[in-house]
Order: structure tokens, then C-alpha cells, then sequence
């Protein structure tokens, strides 16, 4: 047993337990971190968020050498990779974001921890969670953070093998292109994934049980988007089921359904990306009498407190999307309660993005949702194909769509497809979580030529007050 008594004990080192680390320091908490890991970050940085997107970066520059310079002039020949390069440099930003994290922790005297945490029963008012690792330790502290994220899920009929059933982990560090590639799920990874291989090479047929890809996104999106994933070669199936794959030779024959009835088609890899559920096996929950609910989440207060007094959750452990910048604002708002402070979070601004080409972003409300809930609205949209800067860098597919309260003006919800999506969605989140209007984007004077002056357009759009549409 540690002689310590920490103030606040988190495990997990995710994008929501080392954020809440830091902001603990920085109240004056003794913070100490678990993390089953050798190394800081959790998924987002190690497999996750980081990775793919250093992926999705070098695969895009590739396919754009191969596609899309013709229409400034520009002749590419003989373009080709090095996977083992690609792999290293994506594996060098990890190292290094990774490693600056362990620096914030030195920095901020936040101790760190390796090996597997499990909670046990509280004594004298003090979390009790022990450590196993190398060797097994005990800590104690007034507080317990559980931000162990999530895991992917596994489905019955096709269990991870590591090889060639995998999930995106493994999608991650393939050693080689797949000739054919199956793709079973077609939200956010298996899209982002499906893209990074297909862009090197693979023949990647995406299948999606629901009606339209991202499910959730604004459906005039969704479709955009599988008309453009379309024409770069990725094959999607909509409203499709794996019914089963049978292994044949070094690949597999998998069985689809669908309302045309029922085929069979080759692939020497399937990717299963069909969500992720709450990571909670293994903590000895029970110690404390916690139990995750029927969806595998556990249910915590305005404070982010579980049933258990002392022990609080956030991140993918809690309802709400499973989003990286979701956790880490969960625990800055966790940690400045447990200091006493008000702090909140805008639940309604928590921006959604899909790095797919093009890209896809939202936040605040859908018109599905606003219908459903029977709140009227206006819609305002602007096609980048009337933006001078969209034009100039030819990437110009896509639109944004701005709901705003028909009467005052009020804005909704923001939905981007388009070039740079995923940081156009910074200004529309902003505007959102200060409860703007159109008028407000209105006023705003924004650089020219921009790609921002397309919310400007969308939002006077709502008003049919837009300059250039």
C-alpha cells in the first residue's frame, strides 16, 4: 500500500482522464493516473484519433498526385509509396504526442501508473484500487475518475482474429494492401478506414445495414457523401446484412442480404467497425456495488458522480456520443466541480466530424430532430461550388446547411460537407454555444476569399438574404 492519499485518482490516460489529470494539478489536486497502457493517450492517441488521421493525410496526398492535379496542370507519372515509411511517420506523431503528454505529467507532478486498476471496497471514507502489474500496489484517494473509454465491438458470427478479421486497431498497422477489403459498418471508422486503403489500393466494398451512410448525419449529406466515396471506387452496400463468412483459401466467401436478395462475395480481409461499447470489464465495479445500465454505460450525476460516493465517469463510460474532445471537456467540467466551480458543458455544441474526402461535420441540432421534437425552423444552404477560395484549390463539392429559428433567428444546428469541414465546424460551434443567430454570422466579417464565407452565405441564406447564392 501507498502511503499516499491523493486527492484524486484516475484511471485511465485517454484524452478524458489526462485532460482531467492536468486541470486537477492545475486546482491544487494531488493527482495520481492509472493507465493498463506503457503508454499515455489511450485509444485516441495510440489507435485511434491520431493515427488514422495521420493516415487518412498521407493516403490523401497520394490519391490527389494520382487524381486531382490534372486540373491545375500538374502531370504526376510513376507515383508510388513506401507503406513501411507511411507506417513509420504515423507512428512517429504518435510517439511524439504520447510522449508529450508523459512531459504535461512531469510537469505538473502528476504520478503515472502502469498496469491493469480494479477498485475495491472503500475504507475509511478512501477509494481503495489496486494495481497489477510487474508487481502488485495499492493506492488511496478521496476521489476515483473512471475514464477507461471503449472497446470495439465484437459480432458473434465474426470474432476478431487479429489477421484478417480485424477491427480498427489492426486496420491501423496492416503490413500490406489488401487486394479486396470488406468493410462491415459504414459510420465514421469503417468510412475513414475504408478510405485510407482504398486511396493505397485495395478494392473496399463498404456494407451498412441502415439506409444511409453516417448514421444520424443529415441525410442530403449522406448522400453526397456515397456519391463522391462512390466515384473514388470505394462499392457501398446499403441496407445490407453479413450473413456469414466462410473461410476459402487465404481469404473468405461472405454471405450478404439484402431486400434484392442474397450473394456471395470474395475479400481477403474484413474490417468490423460496428461500434464501440463502454470498456468496464475488469474493475471490479462490483466492489462498490456500480453496474453499468442495459446500453453498458454507467449512469453519473450533474457532477459526472456514479451511484458510489466518490467515484466519478466520464468519456465513453456515460451516455453521449463516444468523441474524444466529448471526454476531455467532460473532465476539465468534472474536475473544476469537484474544486467547487460552476462549470458546465454545452451538450448541444459538441461538434461531430468525419474525416472522410469530403469531409463531414455537424453540431447543435438535425431537421430530423427539430421535426421530430415539432420545433419550427428555416433552412439556409451554400454550395461551395459558388466559392471563389473552394474554386481556387478545386474542391469545390459540397454545401453547408444552416437551421435557424424562423422568427428570431436563432441558430439551430450547423452542417457542413465540404472542404476542411472538420475546422469550419470551430466558427459554427462557437456561434452555437453563445446562442447566435444568422444575424449575428451576418455581421461578422469574414476574410475573403474564404472558405468561412460560406457560413456567412448559409446563414443569410436562411433569411434569402445571401449575397452570392
Amino acid at each position: 500500500m501507498s502511503d499516499k492519499i491523493y486527492d484524486l485518482l484516475i484511471i485511465g490516460a485517454g484524452p478524458g482522464g489526462y485532460v482531467a489529470a492536468i486541470r486537477g494539478a492545475q486546482l491544487g489536486f494531488k493527482v495520481a493516473v492509472i493507465e493498463k497502457r506503457t503508454t499515455l493517450g489511450g485509444v485516441c492517441l495510440n489507435e485511434g484519433c491520431i493515427p488514422s488521421k495521420a493516415l487518412l493525410e498521407s493516403s490523401e496526398q497520394l490519391y490527389k498526385m494520382n487524381h486531382d492535379l490534372d486540373a491545375h496542370g500538374i502531370s504526376c507519372s510513376n507515383v508510388s509509396f513506401d507503406l513501411q515509411k507511411l507506417m513509420a511517420r504515423k507512428d512517429q506523431i504518435v510517439t511524439k504526442l504520447t510522449g508529450g503528454i508523459a512531459g504535461l505529467f512531469k510537469k505538473h507532478k502528476i504520478d503515472s501508473f502502469t498496469g491493469q486498476a480494479k477498485i475495491l471496497a472503500p475504507k475509511d471514507d478512501l477509494q481503495q484500487v489496486e494495481i497489477s502489474g510487474d508487481a502488485t500496489l495499492s493506492l488511496q484517494a478521496k476521489r476515483l475518475l473512471l475514464a477507461t473509454g471503449s472497446e470495439a465491438i465484437q459480432l458473434p458470427h465474426l470474432p476478431f482474429n487479429g489477421k484478417t478479421i480485424i477491427s480498427a486497431r489492426e486496420a491501423l498497422t496492416l503490413p500490406k494492401v489488401p487486394k479486396k477489403m470488406l468493410v462491415v459498418g459504414g459510420g465514421v471508422i469503417g468510412l475513414e478506414m475504408g478510405s485510407v486503403w482504398s486511396r493505397l489500393g485495395a478494392a473496399v466494398t463498404i456494407v451498412e445495414m441502415l439506409p444511409q451512410l453516417v448514421p444520424g448525419t443529415d441525410p442530403q449529406m449522406a448522400k453526397l457523401l456515397q456519391r463522391s466515396l462512390t466515384k473514388q471506387g470505394l462499392e457501398i452496400r446499403l441496407e445490407t446484412k453479413v450473413e456469414s463468412a466462410d473461410k476459402a483459401g487465404q481469404g473468405y466467401k461472405v454471405k450478404l442480404s439484402s431486400a434484392k436478395g442474397d450473394e456471395t462475395v470474395d475479400c481477403d480481409l474484413i474490417l468490423v467497425a460496428t461500434g464501440r461499447r463502454p470498456q468496464t470489464a475488469a474493475l471490479g465495479l462490483e466492489a462498490v456495488g456500480l453496474e453499468p445500465n442495459k446500453q453498458g454505460f454507467l449512469e453519473v450525476d450533474e457532477n459526472y458522480q456514479t451511484s458510489a460516493p466518490g467515484i466519478f465517469a466520464i468519456g465513453d463510460l456515460i451516455p453521449g456520443p463516444m468523441l474524444a474532445h466529448k471526454a476531455s471537456d467532460e473532465g476539465v467540467v468534472c474536475v473544476e466541480r469537484m474544486a467547487g466551480q460552476h462549470a458546465s458543458l454545452n451538450y448541444n455544441a459538441i461538434p461531430a466530424v468525419t474525416y472522410t474526402h469530403p469531409e463531414v461535420a455537424s453540431v447543435g441540432r438535425s431537421e430530423a430532430g427539430l421535426t421530430a421534437d415539432g420545433i419550427s425552423f428555416a433552412a439556409g444552404k451554400f454550395y461551395f461550388a459558388a466559392s471563389g477560395r473552394a474554386l481556387a484549390m478545386e474542391d469545390s463539392e459540397g454545401f453547408i446547411k444552416v437551421l435557424a429559428d424562423p422568427e428570431t433567428g436563432r441558430i439551430h444546428g450547423i452542417h457542413i460537407i465540404g472542404p476542411h469541414a472538420s475546422e469550419l465546424i470551430a466558427e459554427a460551434t462557437t456561434v452555437i454555444n453563445f446562442g447566435g443567430s444568422v444575424h449575428d454570422m451576418a455581421v461578422t466579417c469574414h476574410a475573403h476569399p474564404t472558405l468561412a464565407e460560406a457560413l456567412r452565405e448559409a446563414a443569410l441564406a436562411v433569411t434569402k438574404e445571401a449575397i452570392h447564392a
